[in-house]
């Protein structure tokens, strides 16, 4: 018989700083996979409350005109790394296409320093706060030696060396830079509106979608969205819906097999398959003046 806790044992045997792969693999895709995946989700959405990214994703226009395919790129580049592992074909070919779009425009080592530590600290977060269980001490270092490995091969400068230092740099980026700016506005809207299409938001009014939205966020993001106080009612009622499905989780058998992005329903751009060398965008210029 499985027990809930089985996988966490296999786990909490492991080296974190080893296995650190092996060890996130096991946490995003048995133990919290659609848990994983808001919290990315939302950790990309934190980004956008940072003038210099917002308005660079505007500029862009992928995060606006397209965002359906934008959300599915990046969820697909990122899955295909973890799946395969940076150091396989898949890997290499997804992790070169991210180094081939970001090198496409005038981004800072801070910016994508901060990027990468939202990748770590909000999920962290988000189990603690909505899952059937915390991360454990060992899946938080993995967390980190994982997008440490991660960020090397992006070449981003002065990564944190724990997630305790992710954390820090963290806050203290979004304290000193988040504010805000009529393009990361434009992308948070964009994203809100394709979020009201996804199951089951889409049998709901798009302004109660937007209320159940804005309840996840903290007053700094608000702000700097101009984004209105969510309806303490539903707010509160959001919340306790999170946390009475993580509750209710932990009798839940674990799973025995991973489930990826590639899976989720919400990606939609490519119903007959893809390639991961021809995802996310091909700029054959920078549109950032220098």
């Amino acid at each position: 018989m499985r027990h809930r806790y089985d996988i966490l044992t296999r786990i909490t045997a492991m080296d974190p700083v080893r296995d650190h792969l092996a060890v996130h693999r096991l946490t995003a895709t048995h133990e919290f996979p659609w848990d994983m995946n808001q919290a990315l989700s939302f950790a990309l959405f934190r980004t956008y409350a940072v003038p210099s990214i917002g308005e660079l994703l505007a500029r862009t226009g992928e995060f606006t005109e397209r965002v359906q395919k934008r959300y599915d790129d990046t969820g697909l580049i990122l899955d295909a790394v973890l799946e395969h592992g940076p150091d396989s074909a898949t890997g290499k070919a997804a992790i070169r296409r991210m180094n081939q779009m970001h090198r496409s425009y005038e981004i800072s080592d801070d910016d994508m320093r901060y990027v990468l530590c939202t990748f770590v600290i909000t999920p962290i977060r988000w189990m603690d706060a909505y899952a059937w269980r915390p991360m454990s001490g060992v899946e938080k270092i993995a967390s980190a030696e994982y997008y440490k490995a991660l960020g090397t091969r992006m070449g981003i400068k002065g990564i944190p060396d724990t997630w305790q230092e992710f954390a820090r740099v963290h806050d203290a980026y979004e304290a000193d830079h988040f504010a805000f700016s009529e393009g990361g506005r434009a992308v948070a809207d964009a994203t809100l509106a394709l979020l009201g299409t996804f199951p089951p938001h889409d049998k709901l009014p798009a302004a109660v979608v937007r209320q159940t939205s804005f309840a996840l966020m903290d007053d700094a993001l608000l702000a700097a969205f101009r984004y209105p106080q969510p309806n303490p009612v539903l707010a509160a009622t959001t919340r306790a819906g999170l946390r009475a499905r993580g509750r209710a989780l932990r009798f839940a058998a674990p799973r025995t097999e991973p489930f990826y992005a590639r899976q989720l329903p919400t990606i939609r751009s490519y119903p007959d398959g893809y390639d991961v060398s021809a995802l996310g965008t091909f700029p054959t210029g920078c549109p950032v003046p220098h």
